[in-house]
């Protein structure tokens, strides 16, 4: 589904825009060439979750106030807890800082202010236009048209280290639900079950579509819907939900009933690896266009990279290529 409808999504869109336009016009003359880009600019397709030099503008550059309007545009799109989530993670480059350095480990640089906000078209005008907010294991991208949210994918957050060891923090899992629950339903599962979830021999070193603009997985893979008993359908709802709510609930829940109704009985669980936290491990959900992907490979196993994407619309392409055949094809 590529809209997400309704008068409350309305209403987001509404606050969303309202916070666009005010970060938008607070914008200096020198802040926009590093911030502000044309929606069909390839920049918009371009994503990465490792520590790299990015285009858009960094928090270091931004004037406290500036900083105060990004991360109100980022907190209208995002769940409660996925923008507390957001902001461990920023806060997470100190840590990982700390413990590199122990380790004498020389590495990209690790920086809190290392986030990239940037703005797609011009929220003040009803065509086209969106957001990303990018860095070190964050990556959210929303594309608007129409006064309607369009797209919410590629949506990715990681995490390292995903488990604290020491120190003031020890014990912080900030993607802790996402790795516990997939945990039980693996476990759950009888050994014959286990035949049909495991799709690889080894854990991959990371997610296996890495930043790729579209999600190209030919072949849905792992045990099926109708394999699980109806207490592990539960549990791998839960994990969907985990994953869906981390836009607001108003967005959230249009795409839960979307999935209810058209996607659920197509889904499979795929899975990889060791089977207890502190283990390599891997796993995939997808049906449909709902792909969902987690990795704990890298750095002893305590390194999480997870996201969720949609098949036939991240980055708006369904609906963008839509939009070309209505108005700009001959």
């Amino acid at each position: 589904m590529s809209f997400y409808s309704g008068s409350k999504n309305n209403f987001c869109v509404k606050r969303m825009q309202e916070a666009a336009c005010i970060f938008y016009d607070e914008l200096d003359s020198t802040a926009k060439t590093k911030a502000v880009f044309h929606f069909l600019d390839g920049e918009r397709m371009f994503w990465y979750y490792p520590p790299l030099n990015r285009h858009g503008l960094p928090l270091r550059d931004m004037s406290e106030k500036l900083r105060k309007l990004a991360f109100n545009l980022l907190e209208t799109g995002l769940s409660s807890q996925a923008f507390h989530q957001t902001l461990q993670i920023i806060e997470n480059e100190l840590i990982l800082k700390e413990l590199e350095a122990r380790q004498d480990i020389k590495t990209f640089v690790r920086d809190p202010e290392l986030y990239y906000f940037s703005i797609f078209g011009n929220p003040k005008k009803k065509d086209l236009w969106g957001w990303r907010v990018e860095g070190h294991h964050v990556s959210i991208h929303f594309s608007i048209w129409s006064e309607k949210i369009i797209s919410v994918t590629p949506l990715f957050l990681g995490a390292n280290p995903a488990e604290v060891k020491d120190g003031d923090k020890a014990g912080l899992r900030i993607l802790k639900n996402r790795e516990d629950l997939a945990f039980e339903l693996i476990n759950s599962m009888s050994k014959h079950q286990l035949e049909s979830a495991i799709i690889y021999k080894n854990t991959p070193k990371d997610i296996i579509t890495y930043n790729s603009s579209k999600v190209s997985v030919p072949v849905v893979e792992g045990i099926s819907w109708d394999e699980l008993k109806i207490s592990q359908r539960e549990l791998l709802k839960s994990l969907i939900v985990e994953y869906v709510t981390q836009v607001t609930p108003e967005l959230a829940k249009s795409k839960l009933d979307y999935l209810a109704t058209n996607t659920l009985r197509s889904v499979k669980f795929g899975w990889a690896g060791g089977v207890q936290l502190g283990e390599a491990y891997y796993y995939r959900i997808h049906g449909g266009s709902l792909f969902i992907e987690l990795d704990n490979y890298q750095s002893g196993a305590n390194h999480v990279h997870s996201v969720w994407r949609d098949i036939e619309n991240d980055f708006a392409q369904d609906v963008l290529r839509e939009h070309l055949l209505t108005y700009h094809v001959l």
